[in-house]
């Protein structure tokens, strides 16, 4: 086992290469975005498993990954499991690591149910075809739309932080998460709403295109001051008109399952569930 801050070039490319096994293995992405990032840009703690093989060499069976937050992942190569790596780099990352497993897969949730350790979170992604009609955007009164400009970034910062005050990952975003972010071959500013009441940014929707063309509402953000108007569904459908425009067919999008407001929000405009990710931690 080696247990690093930040991954050399080969490391990096070890771990992505043994990422983009699994998921064409199981049919699931095996790291999240945010694991992902920290692999290519440092931060957080990186766990590599190597497995001897014959010849001599050393491949890398496993990867571990956890933050500053105690919220972990893990990935064993597909031609290595059922040999104890996943139990050992479970170990690894503490006994106080909440791990995430994408997907839902029967194979976590019994080597979860081995160690003990309980379902304490899931997260949807829902999805919805654009070939469907959306619902008419109308602007609320006092309010105005706009996309984001470099300039935006430090206020952005402070209203997403106090948003998702309540948010374990989304809420703890620092200038350099959002610059990594920025910094992404995806990123397009005229896919990035923001609202505002006079001179104040009150709400924003983050949207994404996914290289195999696909949308998705990357986070939709509203002040708590300004919640109860409706502002939340309007920075939504701003967000799929513009995918539409840009002739995907589907969206998707990610939601806690206890934001349950979300979730009706999120079905009323005809999402569906695609599959679900599931965090699990000790009880």
């Amino acid at each position: 086992m080696t247990a690093v801050s930040t991954l050399s070039a080969e490391q990096t490319a070890s771990v992505l290469s043994l990422a983009q096994r699994a998921e064409e293995h199981d049919g699931t992405p095996a790291l999240s975005e945010q694991t992902l990032l920290a692999v290519r840009h440092g931060g957080g703690h990186h766990i590599l498993h190597h497995q001897d093989v014959p010849g001599g060499d050393r491949v890398l069976a496993g990867y571990g990954f956890r933050d500053d937050s105690g919220s972990a992942e893990l990935v064993v190569d597909p031609s290595a499991r059922r040999q104890g790596h996943g139990r050992a780099l479970v170990a690894l990352l503490g006994d106080d690591a909440r791990i995430w497993a994408h997907g839902d897969l029967p194979e976590a949730a019994a080597l979860a149910a081995a160690l003990g350790l309980s379902r304490v979170r899931a997260l949807f992604q829902l999805r919805r075809p654009l070939s469907t009609p959306l619902p008419v955007l109308r602007i609320h009164a006092g309010f105005a739309l706009r996309t984001f400009e470099p300039t935006d970034a430090e206020a952005w910062l402070r209203l997403n932080t106090v948003a998702f005050a309540d948010h374990p990952e989304q809420g703890q975003w620092t200038l350099d998460d959002l610059n990594h972010r920025l910094s992404e071959p995806w990123f397009d500013p005229q896919g990035f709403f923001l609202a505002t009441k006079g001179d104040r940014l009150v709400g924003f929707h983050w949207t994404k295109i996914h290289p195999e063309g696909i949308g998705e509402v990357y986070v939709v953000g509203v002040d708590p001051s300004i919640q109860g108007v409706g502002l939340g569904r309007t920075l939504t459908l701003a967000g799929l008109h513009y995918l539409k425009s840009k002739g995907l067919t589907a969206v998707l999008l990610y939601v806690d399952e206890s934001n349950t407001g979300a979730v009706r929000l999120y079905d009323s405009l005809g999402f569906t569930r695609h599959h679900t990710d599931v965090m699990y931690a000790k009880g």
